[in-house]
């Protein structure tokens, strides 16, 4: 069983910046793509950011780029999100996700392809 545990979530306001990570119990970990997703009260889940195995692809939502960084340590079992320029709307529980299909797809933007999840931390962006 593949656990994953976020933490950096927190209470910042408009402007700020906060960098979330989320570390896999998993050794087959170099393999996995990764991707952050998000979810708003009364909100479906969304997708925020992925990337490859390798870390050399990434994918954004158009709502984050140029903004948030999704980036790994393939060492260190850990994915990234350096999330800047931080807005109200921004405000979530942040998911950890993986997919043993190591390579990004038009799949990757969906939260089906992803077969762990971790528990979630709270964002909270304010005006």
């Amino acid at each position: 069983q593949v656990q994953l545990v976020e933490s950096g979530g927190g209470l910042v306001q408009a402007g700020g910046s906060l960098r979330l990570s989320c570390v896999a119990s998993t050794l087959a970990f170099g393999s996995y793509g990764l991707a952050w997703f998000r979810q708003a009260p009364g909100k479906e889940r969304e997708f925020v950011a992925a990337i490859s195995w390798s870390g050399g692809i990434q994918y954004y939502d158009d709502s984050v780029k140029g903004r948030f960084t999704i980036s790994r340590d393939n060492g260190r079992n850990t994915v990234y999100l350096q999330m800047n320029s931080l807005k109200p709307e921004d405000t979530a529980v942040y998911y950890c996700a993986a997919d043993t299909q190591g390579h990004l797809t038009k799949a990757s933007y969906s939260a089906r392809e992803y077969e762990h999840w971790g528990q979630g931390t709270q964002v909270t962006v304010s005006s």
